[in-house]
C-alpha cells in the first residue's frame, strides 16, 4: 500500500508540473506569437474568444493588488497556500484527492509565477454565449484549480453522504 501511495504522490507531482507547463505555454502563446495584448481579442469560435485581461487580484478579482507591496504580499500569501496544498497532497492517501490537489497546485504555481514576473496574472480564455458569460476571463491555471476544487468537493460530499447512509442503516437495525 505504501508503494501505491508513493506512486500516487509521484503521479500528482507530474500532473502538477504538466499543468504548470501547459499554463505557461498557453500564456506564452497569447503574449508572444499572437500578440493578444495589442490586439485585445481574437474570435476563435462563436462562443469562445481569446481576450486579453490582466488580473491584479485573486479569484474573481478579489484582493486586488494596487501597489508593489500588495503584489508581493499576494505572491507570499498564494505561495503559502501552495505550500499548504503540497503538504496536504503529500499526507493524502486517496488517489483521486492527490490528483485533485495536484490540479490545484499546478494551477497555483502558474498564477504565482505570473504575478511575480508581470505583477498580474495573464487571463485570456473568454467563454460566452452571446452576451452571457458564465465565467470571467480565465486561463489554464484557473481552470485546473477549479477542476481540482470541484473534484475535492464532490468526493467530500459523496463520501460524507455514504457515511451518513451507513450510519442511518446501522441505527435502524
Amino acid at each position: 500500500m505504501t508503494n501505491l501511495i508513493t506512486k500516487y504522490r509521484r503521479t500528482g507531482l507530474i500532473v502538477a508540473f504538466l499543468i504548470f507547463v501547459a499554463d505557461q505555454f498557453t500564456k506564452y502563446m497569447v503574449m508572444t506569437p499572437l500578440h493578444l495584448k495589442s490586439k485585445g481579442s481574437i474570435e476563435l469560435l462563436p462562443f469562445f474568444n481569446l481576450t486579453w485581461a490582466q488580473n491584479y487580484g485573486v479569484s474573481m478579482g478579489f484582493l486586488v493588488a494596487s501597489s508593489d507591496f500588495q503584489r508581493w504580499a499576494l505572491v507570499a500569501l498564494t505561495g503559502l497556500i501552495a505550500i499548504a496544498v503540497l503538504i496536504w497532497m503529500w499526507k493524502e492517501k486517496a488517489k483521486w484527492d492527490i490528483i485533485a490537489l495536484s490540479f490545484v497546485l499546478g494551477g497555483a504555481m502558474g498564477n504565482i509565477l505570473d504575478r511575480a514576473r508581470h505583477g498580474y496574472v495573464v487571463d485570456f480564455a473568454d467563454l460566452h454565449f452571446g452576451d452571457f458569460r458564465p465565467f470571467l476571463i480565465f486561463n489554464v491555471a484557473d481552470a485546473a484549480i477549479t477542476i481540482g476544487v470541484v473534484i475535492l468537493l464532490a468526493r467530500a460530499l459523496l463520501i460524507r453522504e455514504k457515511t451518513e447512509e451507513s450510519d442511518v442503516q446501522l441505527g435502524d437495525s
